[in-house]
């Protein structure tokens, strides 16, 4: 099968949360690095971390179909105990030559 890319758009609860999480937030927030560091683990991440603006966390992921991408999403301890929404988005990945 032919590798795809999505582009994961994970929303905090708050514009301030990377600023004012709460520890039972924080707690939370660390099940969600450690899913995303076994999702890199496996080959499936090309990157991931939050937007210092309030917008929230971005990731790649690297799959081959989107119902994969769908459940790494839907596996994600922070979309299971719904501290964070999420969208998922096709992306073509391209490189930018000088």
């Amino acid at each position: 099968m032919e590798t795809t890319h999505f582009l994961y758009l994970a929303k905090p609860p708050r514009s301030t949360f990377v600023f004012d999480a709460t520890p039972a937030e924080y707690e939370i927030l660390n099940r969600h690095f450690a899913f995303m560091d076994d999702v890199r683990s496996r080959g499936k991440l090309v990157l991931t971390g939050p937007a210092l603006d309030g917008f929230g966390g971005v990731a790649i992921f690297k799959v081959t179909e989107r119902a994969e991408a769908e459940a790494l999403v839907a596996s994600d301890p922070a979309i299971v105990t719904g501290l964070f929404t999420a969208t998922l988005h096709p992306l073509c990945v391209g490189q930018v030559t000088p």
